[in-house]
């Protein structure tokens, strides 16, 4: 990661303003047509949830605004997020927290999810719980419209969070609802916008 000079910062007056705030998470929620992933997924037998999981995450590192981050008064701009996605087991209603690096195409990626995930014995790995992560949920039982997530307060908390629920049919097509949680001392609506422009191509182009 990249340390930044704050005074360099084009950002510092927004940051110092919403530091002003006693709380400074917002949510937003929105659709996304999910049709080109859906029909890729089932035609390479992947996991629709873990691929999403990629799309996302590579979203997000093309968005810089999500990849800022303070640690002892020092701003930083990582040069990646990664993954850090709730799962379940076959047959669990106890589900557990799988965190690794999103390498390689969508295909790879689901496959050394799913071994991660299934080989995995604990509730949580609490060395791979570092500042540079993205935390994913998932609802798939529910048409998911809003979502907040639990935390302990922390202003320079900058991970974002980000959850989705089933799909539903629309004219034919496939569509879901994401929720995304962050923190506005580093990123506002605009930068919301360009992670689904972001998101929205990668689907369009499978």
């Amino acid at each position: 990661m990249k340390k930044i000079n704050w005074a360099d910062w084009p950002r510092k007056e927004l940051f110092d303003f919403f530091s002003g705030m006693s709380q400074p998470f917002y949510s937003v929620t929105f659709g996304v047509d999910v049709t080109n992933l859906y029909r890729f997924a089932k035609e390479n037998g992947l996991s629709f949830y873990y691929s999403l999981v990629c799309l996302c995450t590579r979203a997000v590192n093309r968005v810089e605004a999500f990849r800022y981050m303070v640690s002892g008064g020092d701003l930083y701009l990582l040069e990646e997020r990664i993954p850090s996605f709730t799962d379940l087991k076959p047959g669990s209603e106890r589900f557990h927290i799988v965190t690794m690096p999103c390498l390689g195409s969508i295909q790879a990626f689901c496959k050394a999810a799913r071994e991660k995930s299934l080989a995995q014995t604990t509730f949580l790995d609490q060395a791979s719980e570092t500042d540079d992560l993205i935390y994913f949920s998932c609802l798939p039982w529910v048409e998911l419209t809003a979502l907040t997530n639990e935390r302990d307060f922390d202003p320079d908390d900058a991970v974002p969070r980000i959850a989705w629920g089933k799909y539903t049919e629309e004219s034919g097509r496939k569509k879901l609802h994401i929720s995304l949680e962050l923190n506005h001392r580093f990123t506002d609506g605009l930068h919301v916008g360009k992670f689904y422009e972001e998101l929205s191509r990668m689907i369009d182009a499978l």
